[in-house]
């Protein structure tokens, strides 16, 4: 006996628009009769996510059927397809309707033209779907408390509408409220478990919570569910979030090919090129956008401070602090811990370390292992003079990179010899490789050591620098230095030890002064019955 053939109204109810478009195809090919076969296949295509096809099977539907409805057919494909010109274009030679009236909201929404959104919008009407383009708008505009408030009357009147907790979940993300976004998003995914969408959105609230180890943990549940080899290459938004999950993988290979697909794609890759620096790369991609959320104006932000502090830029520093203070001072971020953090690098660019201080203090319990907070923190400390602080934030930093270079080693070695520990300061000049920086931490030790009475390690020091420089002023330093060194032998403050070691450091200097200062400690050596050779 013959089979049944499939029926389209299944594979639709099932949302397996493959299927229909493959019936479809079928009929078409073998010339079956369907009314508005044509129709259906674009309805098909476009459910599919397949909208250039779409488009081509509303174009050829037109050659037969009378609907001028397909023109406003047509726009939602080229609305998908960002053709947001065409989108409008085609939208405008529709009959008026409700559908027709929610495309020209979006475009207009696309083209920043607030008199026509306005216009739009007031003729919007109390439908679930003109409430629903109402609410979507509202989310593009950031302002998800509104857009949350309409999915909320919406779920009241349909409790079944499933997908609308996908949408307040997703609105709740956007307010960090990440564990209410999962909470919420439950009820979804029990229905739905194998949803892209609602998976993917789990993924990141968990990436938010923990990191991402924990959230490609929780896509694992689509590959397994899916018939294909890779869900991920055929899922841009997957496989962009892929990419931040294990934290810049692939980047330059996946996201530049989605700009102007996914709006986070551009911001992602700017936060890749400042990992790497290439703050200039970061500067190019992030220089023309108009920041609308803080998340946007702090990017922006901290790529113009990047940039200014490598090229000594003071206009690209100036306009980073202002970008902090304007996040920083804003009610709705103000007592957030992005928005003193804001108030905190405003102030370090400002070099106002008292205040930055304040900031870093009220949220220091959140980044107890932070690297880049306890650096922040320990030079601000530092900066302002509290050592003591400064030296415990500085010795919590972990990263090796850091911890390699010369602005850490400097403050560190300050902190050392503020903390009367001049030996430690000393013992890092001694780990370094010979170069120019090593010459300058030396320079650093041998001065703010003469400073604080360490005379011993500032003797050692500028007899270093005079080795390897004769500049007369190191010569007086290691002088003074000696000197110094010998007033503590008669206070009891240090061995005579140390100064027979300076002694031996005076014989290597060239200088008319050498044997006054050395036959003046020899003779308090002969009287006070101490061996100095």
């Amino acid at each position: 006996t013959e089979s049944l053939k499939p029926d389209l109204h299944d594979f639709l109810n099932a949302c397996d628009y493959v299927g229909a478009v493959t019936l479809l195809e079928f009929e078409k090919k073998t010339r079956e009769e369907r009314p508005h076969l044509l129709m259906w296949l674009a309805y098909s295509y476009f459910h599919n996510g397949d909208y250039k096809k779409a488009v081509d099977a509303y174009d050829e539907a037109q050659k037969t059927e009378k609907d001028p409805h397909i023109h406003a057919y047509k726009a939602c494909c080229f609305y998908a397809l960002t053709e947001y010109s065409e989108a409008e274009e085609a939208a405008k030679l529709a009959p008026d309707s409700s559908l027709k009236t929610r495309i020209l909201f979006h475009t207009a929404h696309k083209r920043n033209d607030e008199s026509a959104m306005m216009s739009h919008h007031q003729a919007l009407m109390d439908t679930r779907e003109d409430q629903l383009c109402l609410a979507a708008i509202q989310y593009l505009r950031s302002h998800f408390q509104e857009a949350t408030d309409i999915y909320k009357r919406l779920l009241v009147e349909d409790r079944e509408h499933w997908a609308l907790n996908v949408y307040i979940a997703l609105c709740y993300y956007k307010l960090d409220y990440y564990d209410v976004a999962l909470e919420i998003l439950q009820t979804y995914l029990t229905n739905f478990p194998h949803s892209i969408t609602a998976v993917n959105l789990r993924a990141c609230s968990h990436y938010q919570l923990y990191n991402g180890k924990a959230a490609e943990a929780e896509l694992k549940v689509l590959q397994q569910a899916s018939n294909s080899g890779n869900i991920f290459q055929d899922h841009d938004l997957l496989l962009h979030n892929l990419v931040v999950f294990r934290n810049g993988e692939n980047a330059v290979q996946v996201l530049p090919p989605l700009l102007d697909i996914i709006p986070e794609a551009r911001l992602n890759l700017v936060i890749y090129h400042l990992r790497t620096g290439e703050e200039m790369e970061a500067y190019n991609l992030i220089k023309d956008i108009e920041p609308t959320v803080p998340r946007e104006y702090i990017l922006k932000g901290v790529v113009f401070a990047a940039l200014g502090q490598k090229t000594g830029s003071q206009e690209h520093l100036k306009l980073a602090q202002q970008l902090f203070q304007l996040v920083g001072a804003s009610a709705s971020e103000c007592d957030t811990i992005p928005g003193r953090q804001c108030m905190a690098s405003c102030f370090f660019l400002l070099r106002q370390f008292e205040d930055v201080l304040v900031y870093l203090k009220s949220i220091k319990p959140y980044f107890t292992n932070d690297d880049d907070f306890n650096w922040n923190h320990g030079i601000a400390c530092a900066a302002a003079g509290d050592y003591k602080e400064a030296k415990e934030a500085l010795l919590q930093v972990q990263n090796e990179d850091y911890r390699s270079e010369f602005i850490y080693l400097s403050w560190l070695c300050r902190c050392y010899m503020m903390n009367n520990q001049p030996a430690l300061a000393w013992e890092t000049y001694a780990l370094m490789e010979t170069s120019n920086e090593a010459f300058n931490l030396l320079h650093l030790i041998a001065n703010d050591c003469y400073k604080m009475g360490h005379f011993y390690y500032a003797c050692k020091a500028f007899d270093v620098l005079e080795r390897l420089d004769p500049d007369p002023e190191f010569w007086e330093g290691k002088r003074g230095a000696a000197i110094g060194v010998f007033q503590r032998v008669l206070a009891n403050k240090d061995s005579v030890d140390k100064l027979q070691e300076v002694v031996a450091l005076l014989h290597s200097t060239q200088h008319p002064q050498v044997d006054k200062v050395i036959r003046v400690i020899q003779k308090w050596a002969k009287d006070n019955r101490v061996q100095i050779d």
